[in-house]
């Protein structure tokens, strides 16, 4: 946090559990006894330097270790997604360190149909890129998919193999495995239109942490990122993509509550104002219906 503060990263002026803010919290930790004893138990018990912990920007950066994760945009990802750039295998990633994948997709409305297909020889092969969709706040609470990361990583072709999804995945993910794509399906997002045999590019520049999840058409009528988007518009939502039937009632209405806040990537924190709005907008619209 003192290298974050330095960067300018940080709001000092909030309130912490302490009854004082994080800068006043920040302000002692850095000259404290405490902080002094630790670092000093790191050198004499464990034989490690702190500063070789955790590296200053300026030191990481000169010992070549990059940033962790991308947030690759497109029009699969308008409102944007996430893979952690550094678990890519190196082996596929070109000489510029940008990775490139273009092939067909293979379409799944669940976790476990993509584990029976994996499961399933000859299924999923060198070059395909899978596509989970249905796995967002509305469709499962946004459950975590490491099974599909960790079952790829085993098999021998798997770093051939990309996975994009509107589910989540934790830090312990690996490869070229793209989460959080938003708007989710259930949300009327691109992702939920996709078919099997589409043709979608990925571009992951690892260095500038710049990246693109895009629909190209098919093989035999290739599109423009554009043109791509167009068509996605206009399909219907995938066959079989819904919620969980099991889903509880109380992630449900968090699944609604964060989509009026502004979905996957604006509503983890609850804008009360646009919930109110809605809200209202819907008890007027209801009353109408109750008019005419």
């Amino acid at each position: 946090m003192l290298h974050l503060r330095k960067r300018g990263l940080l709001h000092e002026d909030v309130l912490t559990v302490t009854g004082t803010t994080l800068g006043e919290n920040l302000d002692w930790w850095e000259h404290s006894e405490r902080r002094r004893r630790l670092r000093r138990h790191l050198e004499e018990i464990e034989g490690l330097s702190p500063d070789e912990v955790i590296f200053t920007p300026d030191e990481a950066k000169r010992r070549g270790i990059g940033s962790t994760v991308t947030f690759p945009t497109g029009n699969i990802a308008p409102e944007g997604s996430v893979v952690k750039s550094t678990a890519i295998d190196p082996s596929v990633i070109g000489a510029d360190k940008v990775f490139r994948h273009t092939g067909k997709v293979k379409t799944f409305v669940s976790e476990k149909a993509a584990i029976a297909a994996l499961k399933e020889p000859g299924r999923i092969v060198a070059g395909d890129i899978m596509i989970v969709m249905g796995g967002g706040p509305k469709g499962t609470g946004m459950e975590e998919t490491y099974q599909l990361t960790s079952a790829l990583k085993t098999l021998s072709f798997g770093k051939h193999v990309s996975l994009i999804t509107d589910a989540r995945f934790s830090g312990v993910s690996t490869g070229a495995c793209f989460g959080h794509v938003g708007p989710e399906a259930l949300s009327g997002g691109p992702i939920g239109k996709l078919r099997d045999g589409d043709v979608v590019e990925i571009i992951v520049d690892t260095e500038h942490l710049e990246g693109s999840l895009n629909f190209i058409g098919s093989e035999e009528h290739p599109l423009s990122y554009e043109d791509g988007a167009c068509v996605l518009a206009q399909r219907p939502m995938h066959e079989g993509v819904g919620p969980d039937a099991d889903l509880p009632a109380d992630t449900r209405l968090w699944a609604a509550l964060q989509e009026v806040s502004g979905g996957t990537w604006r509503g983890n924190v609850y804008d009360v104002e646009r919930i109110i709005s809605v809200l209202e907008a819907g008890k007027k619209a209801l009353r109408r219906q109750v008019d005419d």
